[in-house]
């Protein structure tokens, strides 16, 4: 006997940033929603496996180093200083657990429906969901919002085992210091995890196939970051291949290539994180006829609509930039297109952040993407270590860097490395909005003192007027 079928104007698949925000902001404009999510809690990767906990240990990492190399510069020593691991990676799952509740109780306040289990689209936007005992609840949505998200991409000779090959699942809960860490990729997760291990006591070697770590960033910025991170002890090997892998019981070898020039890294454990892949649970695209590009992303246009009627879709799962607060607009954008509303999506003020420290955070062109355009442009940059407040707090390393039109002076792109640069950001990101000028941020007052004053001085650099320098 077929399902009865439970009317309800949206059907979210996935919990995950992107689904729980446009879960919430449908429920928000008056639409009956359910939220499908197969795990045991809301949140995703984000907050179970991804940003939240990388951060909480990020936090307990620096104060550690804190307390270990520079405390003594403030007038105070711990005597017999000794890391708890255990009481670290407890307090790490005590955030992810507030984080996950938080979302859950956003659910009841707003009267969004929690669907427990697998969902499967089917035709006809009908989404089937399986609980854990294996009772299926079918919704006929009027309208579906895939939310699926992305998983890590593993390495043919090195699949993941979250013991000794891990992503970035496993690189949260090793349960004692690395010997020995190998991070393969020198992107974000990579930096940001091995930066905590490395804090920690743990040697880490990152390895990088493209010239340089942070590929696809300022030139400046990597430069920079490159020089800190040598400085704080991480082993940088850019340019090189990994060739091959040996698992053992308690080690990997990790065999490289550069230049000709081979090598085996000996490593208790090994993190890969050569970037995600779009996944699509319990859709069959095939079958249904959703069009999807190369790599598996689907295809939206900028209300976020794909090809088929009613359906749309967010986050990872479209590719692009794979960004928590991405995911997060574009759910707010499918729902208010969902409304009736007129939204659309765009991208030209996408922030991003690496929250290593210092932390690195972005947005617009780089200079050498604004170089290659031909278009003509000014730059202005201010160091940290010519601002008062940086001094004050010992954090002097890194600098703001404005690109701005020769002509116009509208922003074209902003580049910062240093302390607090994640919040340093967003004054640009708001000037992004209104395509302003590096003039409108430099003739604003900025408190004294202050980070922020470094982002006033940078843009009073592009017009050749910076006054602390």
């Amino acid at each position: 006997m077929a399902n009865e079928l439970v009317t309800t104007d949206v059907v979210v698949i996935g919990g995950g940033p992107g689904g729980y925000v446009a879960s919430i902001r449908a429920a928000q404009l008056g639409l009956s929603t359910v939220c499908v999510e197969m795990d045991k809690t809301l949140g995703g990767t984000c907050v179970n496996v991804g940003c939240i906990p990388s951060k909480a240990l990020l936090q307990s990492s620096e104060h550690y180093e804190f307390a270990r190399l520079h405390a003594h510069e403030h007038g105070f020593a711990f005597d017999a200083l000794r890391l708890d691991l255990a009481q670290m990676l407890k307090r790490k799952d005590e955030v992810v657990s507030a984080n996950t509740r938080g979302v859950e109780f956003l659910f009841k306040k707003n009267k969004v429906t929690w669907a427990r289990g697998r969902g499967t689209l089917k035709a006809g936007n009908v989404v089937d969901v399986t609980a854990a005992d294996g009772a299926v609840t079918s919704y006929q949505a009027r309208h579906v919002i895939i939310a699926t998200g992305s998983v890590p991409s593993a390495l043919p000779f090195l699949p993941f085992d979250e013991r000794r090959v891990l992503s970035n699942v496993g690189a949260l809960t090793i349960p004692e210091v690395p010997r020995h860490l190998v991070v393969i990729g020198g992107g974000v997760i990579g930096l940001e995890l091995g930066s905590v291990w490395r804090r920690l006591g743990a040697k880490v070697t990152v390895v990088e196939f493209m010239p340089t770590i942070l590929p696809g960033n300022d030139d400046d910025i990597v430069k920079e970051a490159d020089r800190i991170f040598r400085r704080q002890g991480l082993e940088l090997r850019v340019g090189t291949k990994v060739t091959g892998a040996t698992i053992e019981d308690a080690r990997v070898l990790v065999h490289v290539d550069k230049d000709g020039t081979t090598e085996t890294l000996d490593a208790d454990h090994v993190l890969v994180s050569v970037g995600r892949r779009p996944v699509l649970h319990g859709i069959d695209a095939a079958a249904l006829g959703l069009a999807v590009g190369p790599r598996g992303e689907v295809l939206v246009d900028d209300q976020m609509r794909t090809n088929l009627p009613n359906v749309f879709a967010i986050g990872d799962v479209i590719g692009g930039k794979l960004l928590a607060h991405k995911a997060e607009e574009e759910g707010v954008i499918a729902a208010e297109v969902i409304a009736g509303k007129p939204s659309h999506m765009h991208y030209h003020s996408m922030p991003s952040v690496v929250y290593t420290w210092p932390e690195i955070a972005t947005v617009g062109l780089t200079e050498q993407e604004v170089k290659a355009s031909g278009r003509q442009y000014r730059t202005g940059k201010f160091p940290f270590s010519a601002n008062g407040r940086a001094r004050t707090m010992a954090e002097t390393s890194g600098f703001v860097k404005f690109v701005a039109d020769a002509e116009t002076d509208e922003l074209l792109g902003c580049h910062m490395i240093g302390a607090n640069v994640s919040d340093l950001l967003a004054e640009v990101v708001l000037a992004f909005e209104y395509r302003g000028s590096s003039e409108d941020i430099g003739m604003t007052v900025h408190s004294h003192p202050t980070l922020s004053e470094t982002t006033k001085e940078a843009a009073l650099a592009v017009l050749g007027r910076a006054i602390h320098i």
